[in-house]
């Protein structure tokens, strides 16, 4: 019986010293740092939104984003969008940048659209002139190159497989003639696909 009396005693003790813990003021200063944390991060993660439509917006439309600029995103959509505005040289060194610290899917899209620049470069001066047949052909090398290390990044890149297999109809299966003992006469560009790359 006196042990049951102590038990009681000590579970009333410690009841009451739980009672005096969460007590009224305690708890309201529990709950107001807990809606100034949920506040702050609320304007935190608004304003993020906000950042990331803006940079969105500023990419889709050509634009130097003002946030994130060395995020992967940054550098590969300037890239792209200076590769489709023809400014091939400084699209190359921005990809290539890209490319240090690249996931294996990003380094296959980085490789794929460089694929896609050298063949574009080359296509553009293969038919001007005899004089730049080994430039141009230097330029479809360099793009079978890419489109190969990007289909060992993403073997299921169907467009890599398509510009490579295209590719592959204009060069030469041997040297150009004075690189190699080939009597090939070089570059073929009779057969130049239509909508590539």
């Amino acid at each position: 019986m006196a042990l049951s009396i102590k038990n009681t005693a000590l579970h009333l003790l410690s009841a009451k010293k739980l009672t005096h813990f969460f007590n009224v003021k305690v708890l309201s200063w529990l709950f107001i740092m807990t809606a100034l944390l949920a506040a702050v991060a609320s304007i935190y993660y608004f304003n993020r939104i906000q950042q990331i439509e803006a940079f969105n917006t500023a990419v889709s439309t050509g634009k130097q984003p003002k946030t994130d600029l060395q995020s992967f995103e940054a550098k590969f959509s300037t890239a792209y969008w200076l590769a489709k505005n023809e400014r091939y040289k400084e699209a190359t060194l921005l990809f290539n940048k890209a490319l240090n610290g690249a996931t294996v899917e990003q380094k296959a899209a980085i490789q794929y659209n460089l694929g896609n620049i050298f063949f574009r470069r080359g296509l553009a001066i293969a038919g001007t002139n005899m004089t730049v047949r080994d430039e141009a052909e230097y330029l479809l090398m360099q793009a079978k190159t890419a489109y190969q290390l990007s289909l060992r990044q993403d073997s299921s890149n169907w467009r890599a497989r398509h510009n490579l297999d295209r590719l592959l109809t204009m060069l030469p299966e041997n040297p150009t003639p004075g690189v190699g003992d080939s009597d090939s006469p070089g570059l073929i560009m009779g057969n130049i696909p239509v909508g590539l790359p």
